[in-house]
């Protein structure tokens, strides 16, 4: 979708601006950290404090390019806690180009704020 940056609040606001809701219709600014190696079909956003939070696109319509890494960006969306499994993980992980032994070291599924994005501004 054509979004624009009108509205955008800071991503290292999102917890307060979840509050105890577990799905929230948002549209965030913030700095990619990292972007998939394999197609650009996701990305991470920094969440400030060493945390990130993983990004996917609406209906796998669009992507990113590869190479986005340190930009800025505006995501407008749904932000949802979501269960992550083990199998997932690993696949996000050799997406990012992880070594076999950091794949194989991944044990446990997590629960965490992920972003489903229906359109992207970097800047």
């Amino acid at each position: 979708d054509s979004i624009t940056a009108e509205g955008a609040v800071p991503a290292q606001t999102l917890a307060s601006v979840m509050g105890e809701a577990t799905e929230k219709q948002v549209k965030l600014e913030g700095t990619i950290e990292e972007v998939c190696q394999k197609k650009g079909c996701w990305m991470k956003v920094d969440m400030g404090d060493g945390k990130t939070m993983r990004v996917t696109f609406k209906d796998y319509a669009f992507f990113v390019p590869k190479d986005a890494a340190g930009r800025k960006v505006i995501i407008d969306g749904v932000a949802m806690v979501e269960e992550t499994s083990v199998e997932s993980l690993r696949h996000f992980a050799e997406d990012a180009g992880k070594s076999k032994e950091e794949i194989e070291a991944i044990t446990e599924g997590t629960k965490e704020v992920v972003f489903e994005a229906r359109g992207v501004i970097i800047q």
